[in-house]
Parts: C-alpha cells; structure tokens; sequence
C-alpha cells in the first residue's frame, strides 16, 4: 500500500478475512495507519513528493520538469518491492497510485480514481499523457477504479473515459468512515484544511479572517502541527492536526463544510451525506475539474479561492440541491472484488 485515509477500508477487511497486512508508506502515513492498526506492520518507503504550480494551467508543465526525478523514484520503489518480496514473504501487492510497486512475480493491483488526468495544455496532450499512464497502469495484474460505474460516479471523466485499461474494474467508493450510527446535533461549521504549502497557509488566513464576524459555532482545523494560532474567539472550536478517529464525529456534527476537493476527502463527505462549499488547491487540475464537475452536477458548490466568501457560500447553500446519489452499496461494493483476489493468492 502507500496511501492512508482510504487505505484503511482495504487495510480492515483484509485483516477481516484472516490475512496479514504489511503497510508501506512515509513517516507521517504510517503513524496515521498505526492510529487505527496498532498491531499491524509498517515499512518505510519515501513518497513522490510533487510539488505543485500555482498558476492557472501550470500543473503539467511542473510535472513535466519533476518526471526526471519521478521516474527515478518509480524505479527505486520498484526494485525495493523486488528485494522485499521474499524477505517480508508477501503473496500479494495492493497499491494506491505508486506505480513502481508492481512485480511478474506476485498478483498486483493499483488503486486510482485517475485513468485520464487533465493537463490544463489541451484535449491532444490530455490523450498522450493517458496513453503513457495506461502503460504504467497496466503493469499491474489489476487496476481496482475506485469510483462506481454508472452515471451516478463521483470522478466524472477523470475516471470515465471511452476506454478503460485492460485490466481495469471498478470496485466502488472507499472511505475510512463508517455508518453514522447515531444522530448527531449538526449545528457545527466545519474548516477543514489540507494540501500543500503555501495555499494550505493561505487559505487558512483567508478563512479565518472571514470568520471574526461569523457568530455561529466553527470546528476550525488548521491540519499542521506547526504552533498555530495564538487567540481563539469563543466560538471556535480549534485544531492544529485531528487523528482519524477524531474525524468523523466532527463531520457528523458539521451542518456546513468548508475544504478542500481531493478526492479522499470528497469521498468522507459523501459517505456522511454532507453539505460542503469545496476550495480547489490553486494549480492542482485535477481538484479544479472536480470542484466545477460536482458543482455542475448539484452535489456540492465550489468555488475559486482567490474569490471565496464565507457568507455568500453559505447564503447560496441556502437554495443549493447538494444532491447525494451514493448509497451504502457503494461503499462495500469492493469487498467481494478483495476477497476474491485474496482467496486467489
């Protein structure tokens, strides 16, 4: 594995069916997956560590000048996983958009929402750059969507293309959230930041000067460990970083949420059924795309950061469908897709 939040589904139900888990990931993912798993094992494997443009369209062309160094990193990974197979005797190899972590040697699977990123350069270089991905993806014994199949998807034609890969099925929507067993009071406004510096930084500064004069009660989460901030009105309920086990009763208690429109995160809001106005990360094309998807299609509102208004988000919300077409069968639509990939090791 190398990714956390919706890892954890995955992580529980093959501990479930009586099979070990060895978790791979960076200093941070595996403290977060030690949070929920203490007993599991974890290894460590140095992450990709993109770093975004900020300008409009300017995604690709960062990319392109760090695919040196990605590429190198997909080969290091790859070569660890060959080295490691035997000495951690693993049968099988579960991985969420690290593509190094293949092998001829065991069943694999990669995990992605992504099957045709979106450049920002124009429909010719978004094709191009799909058919190098499904090169890669199709190294894999499987590539496990993670998204449903029919019109009612979360990812909108990042996971829907004309043609899928080869070996490619959708599995449905992962969250590390459960069933809300209980009825909560929803009368919390929730800011949950995330996402990379400094738009994580800047956005916080923008949100939290709007919400001097918001009287309502705030659960504000400023998700860094850095000291933060120094004085706290007495209607903000304020967090540096949340664990995960913190998270879900703040979301349940939320009756409006404010964050970002990564695609783990959106998949937390749906399985909670949450009404929430998403911020795209600057320069990061793929949140933009979902952002203005989701909003096209009535499930959630989005909007440009630089322009962001708490009040007119929420005056808006007011007349707003948040529309939620996903249904608990979503979310344990991939248990029989692992388990039959389980039994097959």
């Amino acid at each position: 594995m190398g990714h956390t939040t919706r890892s954890v589904p995955i992580i529980q139900n093959i501990i479930n069916a009586g099979y070990e888990a060895i978790f791979a990931g960076n200093e941070w993912q595996c403290a977060y997956i030690k949070q929920t798993f203490p007993s599991i094992n974890t290894v460590s494997l140095k992450g990709y560590n993109v770093r975004y443009s900020t300008r409009r369209n300017g995604f690709m062309l960062a990319l392109l000048k760090q695919l040196p160094g990605l590429f190198k990193t997909i080969k290091a990974e790859h070569n660890w996983l060959e080295e490691i197979l035997d000495e951690k005797k693993i049968d099988g190899v579960i991985s969420d958009n690290r593509y190094g972590l293949w092998t001829t040697r065991k069943p694999c699977v990669i995990l992605t929402h992504q099957l045709s990123p979106i450049s920002g350069l124009g429909k010719i270089i978004d094709s191009i750059v799909r058919r190098l991905h499904y090169r890669q993806l199709e190294k894999f014994t499987d590539c496990w969507i993670v998204d449903v199949a029919d019109a009612n998807n979360l990812s909108g034609k990042l996971g829907h293309p004309n043609v899928i890969p080869e070996n490619g099925r959708y599995i449905g929507l992962l969250s590390q959230l459960n069933n809300v067993l209980d009825e909560a009071v929803m009368d919390n406004l929730l800011v949950l930041l995330s996402g990379p510096e400094p738009q994580r930084t800047i956005l916080s500064d923008i949100l939290w000067h709007q919400l001097k004069d918001y009287n309502g009660n705030v659960c504000f989460v400023e998700g860094v460990d850095m000291p933060g901030r120094s004085v706290i009105p007495a209607n903000i309920q304020y967090f540096k970083r949340i664990e995960r086990q913190q998270l879900q009763p703040l979301l349940q208690s939320a009756q409006f949420v404010i964050c970002r429109s990564g695609y783990s995160t959106l998949m937390d809001l749906v399985r909670l059924n949450k009404k929430a106005a998403l911020i795209p990360t600057p320069g990061q094309t793929e949140q933009i795309y979902l952002g203005s998807h989701l909003r096209e299609k009535g499930i959630f509102l989005a909007y440009d950061q630089r322009s962001f208004n708490i009040n007119t988000a929420l005056t808006e919300a007011q007349s707003f469908p948040f529309k939620q077409p996903y249904l608990p069968s979503h979310f344990t639509a991939f248990k029989p897709v692992l388990l039959q990939w389980l039994n097959r090791l």
